[in-house]
């Protein structure tokens, strides 16, 4: 089995005081995507560079306290991309990919954060442009018939049952008509989202992400935002999925994929 888990921590730092390193020595994780560090380099300490066992491959952003994702893996990659070719994007620290070769084959993950677009207008025009910029991508990804695992915080909920208020959120970031369609696409495109597959009537145990206002967490008003799509070849090799939530280190919670590879 290889796991594979994804995780918005909002903010390393802030994850690693509320025990989330203690956690993740427990998963014997092969690959953990990261995502929302809000850290450079400098600020990040031995454990968050490289977990013991594990290698760790980081996009930063420019910004200090931004954004910023980050992959760890237990075998070493062949190769490591960072960003997607576009300045404003890339400024940010949206993307990160390494392409590993494993005994069953070669395998490419991605760490990827899409822009929220809930802090007004200009941020939501960020987010569509970043989303016409990616899907030739990941069409390009896909194309290519490599085994791929693509992790995101997508800040999108594709359907109904993906949040717990879909009718009063109709007209917000997350929720619109634009970003459900532009998600529907990615998947007739071919992609499978693996936790949907594998559980494609999960309502409550679904979310990954909850409001820090009000009782959103304690009374489970969430959003699935947090996602591992794959491409065909992996498919069928799919055999758990979970999202943890025992203990809380972010807004969002860790979502864990075994395959069989």
């Amino acid at each position: 089995m290889v796991r594979i888990i994804t995780a918005n921590l909002n903010g390393i730092r802030s994850a690693a005081s509320k025990g989330f390193f203690e956690w993740l020595a427990t998963q014997q994780a092969d690959v953990v995507c990261l995502q929302e560090l809000k850290a450079q380099e400098a600020d990040m300490s031995p454990q968050m560079l490289a977990p013991e066992g594990l290698q760790g491959f980081f996009h930063f952003a420019d910004k200090r306290g931004y954004s910023g994702v980050g992959i760890y893996s237990r075998h070493a990659p062949v190769k490591v991309t960072r960003g997607i070719g576009v300045a404003e994007f890339d400024a940010e620290g949206r993307y990160v990919q390494v392409d590993l070769d494993l005994p069953s084959g070669p395998l490419s993950v991605v760490s990827i954060y899409l822009p929220s677009g809930s802090s007004g207008e200009e941020r939501q025009a960020a987010k569509f442009r970043f989303m016409a910029e990616f899907a030739p991508r990941m069409a390009l990804l896909h194309a290519a018939g490599n085994r791929v695992i693509l992790c995101a915080d997508w800040n999108i909920a594709p359907s109904q049952i993906d949040l717990r208020n879909w009718k009063t959120n109709q007209k917000n970031s997350g929720f619109l008509p634009e970003e459900r369609e532009w998600m529907a696409a990615r998947l007739a495109e071919g992609w499978t989202d693996a936790y949907r597959c594998l559980h494609p009537d999960a309502t409550d145990a679904c979310y990954t992400w909850w409001s820090n206002r009000g009782q959103a967490w304690a009374k489970n008003v969430g959003w699935r935002l947090d996602y591992q799509l794959v491409t065909p070849s992996l498919a069928t090799t799919m055999r758990a999925a979970s999202v943890y939530k025992a203990q809380r280190f972010s807004d969002h919670a860790p979502l864990i994929v075994d395959y069989a590879l």
